[in-house]
């Protein structure tokens, strides 16, 4: 079974966390699944994902550029994983009937929405009755705070 780790979205917008978050992931090794709500939303990450930061960018495709197989990270709205990936990154409520397929998924949802917290609420019980490991992540002023949950 996979790690699932919930990402709750406190002080910081996704595009602000979600490049820190793919950093750590290929420096760790992994090849990344990143699946979102809508074509719009991929559009807007393969953007983001060039120009967040002066000095650097992220490697990444989408459909639109073909060779999944040689992107480290690809931004998708389908739930599949053409680049062979080892961790998923979920948004935007987006849901996947191929958990067990990665060591690690990051679910990440805006706190400041009750709608997205209800949802992620469900993707938890979901997840936890499919017997994955559950890990919840807050998010604070200094980064990111493991939580315990019962």
């Amino acid at each position: 079974m996979s790690e699932v780790g919930f990402y709750h979205l406190k002080s910081w917008s996704l595009e602000r966390a979600l490049p820190r978050l793919l950093e750590r992931a290929l420096a760790e090794g992994h090849r990344v699944v990143v699946m979102a709500g809508s074509e719009e939303r991929t559009e807007s990450l393969d953007a983001l994902l060039w120009t967040y930061n002066d000095e650097s960018f992220l490697p990444h495709g989408s459909a639109r550029d073909g060779n999944a197989a040689r992107q480290p990270i690809w931004l998708t709205t389908a739930d599949d994983n053409p680049n062979q990936a080892s961790m998923l990154v979920l948004l935007d409520g987006t849901r996947s009937e191929r958990l067990a397929e990665y060591r690690r998924v990051c679910d990440m949802f805006d706190g400041n929405d009750e709608e997205a917290v209800a949802a992620a609420r469900g993707r938890w019980r979901a997840a936890k009755d499919s017997g994955h490991a559950l890990v919840y992540w807050q998010q604070t002023e200094a980064g990111w705070e493991k939580r315990e949950t019962s």
